[in-house]
């Protein structure tokens, strides 16, 4: 009796084994090479993805290189990557010429000042608001500290910006009711070059996103650099349900909370031209958006709503 259960279950595991595909058994690996370009506040997230699916598919190579969100665009439209990183929304030209966006991660644009500032103490007490900031970047009404933050040190204003075009200038513009455009100063490269030109003036500001600003070991502030709040209620200084800006942890759940504008908290996008139809791109998407999730937080960005993450993969 034994012999004959056992034989019977050897031929249904045999069976098994002739309808399931092999691929439920084991997992395919992905051979060839991947290229992605584009937006600084997309480049260490997308660097940390690329690293943890290499190491399932050893035979795959990812070339990641940042540039800003509209090279990233731009390269992706004219074939010279396979994915673009955008940390903006896709404008309808662009999807006339075959922009297919999918939304990732969710991170913020944050104002920065120099460490050294001499009113450092006074300036993080009031912080800023929208108006305030149109004033210093676009109008340019304000040209000392003292008009700007109402201190009593008469220092002057030296304000930086963004030379590249990229989704950081555009939805910093887009807080103070503008664009990248409109915004005045001193035109640095990259996020790394801001930061380090705010780090390197006692009397400068700036902006930054969030993975530029803070330290991705530490997740604390990054030294030489300090985050202005925003003065959310407009009343002339910080209260305490403003203040979570110390650590990367804070200022994450507070833009996931909702507690931080949006502008300037924004979507982030991997950008192909048309619906991705090379495999190793297409299953690095659906993976980012699945079981690459889990390293979202701890890179310091926001996991989008498991609705929009079934969205985007729909739409694949």
């Amino acid at each position: 009796m034994k012999n004959i259960v056992f034989r019977a279950f050897a031929a249904v595991m045999i069976l098994m084994g002739l309808l399931i595909p092999k691929q439920a058994f084991m997992q395919e690996k992905l051979q060839g090479k991947i290229t992605i370009s584009g937006a600084f506040a997309l480049y260490p997230m997308m660097v940390r993805w690329a690293d943890e699916f290499r190491k399932l598919h050893p035979g795959l190579r990812i070339d990641v290189s940042a540039g800003g969100a509209g090279k990233g665009m731009t390269d992706a439209l004219g074939g010279m990557v396979d994915i673009g990183m955008v940390s903006r929304e896709v404008y309808p030209a662009e999807t006339k010429k075959g922009a297919f966006a999918v939304a990732v991660a969710r991170d913020a644009v944050v104002p920065v000042i120099n460490a050294k500032n001499p009113a450092l103490k006074d300036i993080l007490a009031r912080g800023i608001t929208a108006s305030v900031a149109r004033k210093i970047w676009i109008t340019e009404e304000y040209k000392t500290w003292n008009e700007a933050f109402r201190i009593k040190q008469k220092i002057p204003l030296h304000v930086y910006t963004r030379s590249d075009a990229c989704g950081a200038a555009e939805i910093w513009g887009k807080y103070q009711g503008g664009k990248q455009e409109d915004l005045n100063g001193s035109g640095v490269f990259g996020d790394p070059g801001l930061a380090l030109a705010v780090k390197r003036d006692p009397a400068g500001i700036g902006f930054n996103n969030i993975g530029y600003a803070y330290d991705q070991t530490t997740h604390r502030q990054v030294e030489g650099i300090r985050v202005l709040p925003i003065d959310l209620n407009g009343n002339g200084k910080i209260d305490p349900n403003e203040v979570f800006y110390e650590t990367m942890s804070q200022i994450t759940d507070a833009i996931a909370a909702g507690k931080y504008p949006s502008p300037p908290a924004r979507d982030l996008y991997l950008v192909t031209k048309g619906k991705p139809a090379a495999p190793a791109v297409k299953a690095f998407i659906k993976w980012i958006l699945t079981s690459g999730q889990q390293f979202v937080r701890e890179a310091g960005y926001i996991r989008l709503p498991d609705s929009q993450l079934q969205d985007q993969l729909k739409n694949l």
